[in-house]
């Protein structure tokens, strides 16, 4: 679950690295991933193992869509651009949810019988959830190609030439808005990815999206506000930490272990463990 989580995470993370935006409907965006693949099994019978990389490429276009439609025009408003950028995906988390509601109704769905739903495998001894592991084999593998797409290719390095710094990028003919365009593209598809492997063990409903938003959020900021590694590393210490606080409190209580980390973590290092601002 932490593997996931970081998934979750890393899209906020990338965003926020690039351009200094928080996404606010990164939550709403993992919902409408699950609904995808829903309706795709639905429909089509398509299993979300197959279904994971359309999940991805749908989401991949409304990531791009939300930032050429939305963000970019609240980048520029001439006073209060952070307000202005946190109401503006604040309010688009709002009307997805509501949408949501209207057309997919507020009944809890779920895919049933998919190729890996409520089966285990035994480790040691320890019967392990299959969808959960081939979750965390999933993380690993996207965070492994994120790696290697952000120092291995042209585009990735103009990436982070546009976090450097935007305006200099200008100069040597780079499109910032195309970069953050694509930036916000990837963003979408990291979180749709990980919404698609969700939808195999988990309810879909319009809210889902909430409580997966808020651990990201505080994955992100235990890891490094714009730090992929630090979404990565932050997501494996909150799935460790809310295993360990389900041993020793009640279940309902897990999320007292994470915050509690969290906390501490802002005491001792604001600027998250791996963060550098």
């Amino acid at each position: 679950m932490g593997l996931l989580y970081g998934l979750i995470a890393v899209g906020l993370a990338l965003i926020f690295g690039l351009m200094d935006v928080v996404n606010f409907a990164h939550g709403e965006f993992l919902m409408l991933a699950m609904y995808v693949t829903f309706f795709l099994f639905t429909f089509f019978a398509i299993d979300p193992l197959l279904s994971a990389p359309l999940a991805a490429a749908a989401l991949f276009v409304l990531g791009a869509a939300v930032y050429l439609v939305i963000v970019r025009f609240a980048m520029r408003a001439k006073a209060n651009v952070g307000m202005v950028q946190i109401f503006a995906t604040f309010g688009l988390a709002i009307v997805m949810r509501g949408l949501a509601q209207l057309f997919f109704t507020a009944d809890y769905r779920s895919v049933p019988n998919s190729w890996l739903g409520g089966k285990t495998v035994s480790v040691a001894g320890i019967f392990l959830p299959q969808p959960q592991l081939f979750g965390a084999l999933v993380a690993i593998a996207a965070f492994g190609g994120l790696y290697l797409f952000i120092n291995r290719t042209d585009f990735g390095r103009a990436l982070e030439a546009t976090r450097e710094d935007p305006g200099a990028v200008a100069l040597v003919g780079i499109d910032k808005n195309r970069v953050f365009a694509l930036g916000w593209g990837l963003g979408g598809a990291l979180v749709g990815l990980a919404g698609a492997i969700m939808a195999t063990f988990f309810y879909i409903y319009p809210d889902v999206g909430a409580s997966f938003a808020l651990i990201a959020y505080v994955t992100v900021a235990l890891g490094g506000f714009g730090s992929v590694f630090g979404a990565f590393a932050g997501g494996i210490i909150v799935g460790l930490v809310e295993a360990t606080t389900a041993l020793i409190l009640p279940p309902s209580l897990k999320s007292v272990g994470i915050y509690a980390v969290y906390l501490l973590v802002v005491f001792i290092r604001p600027r998250g463990l791996f963060g550098s601002m």
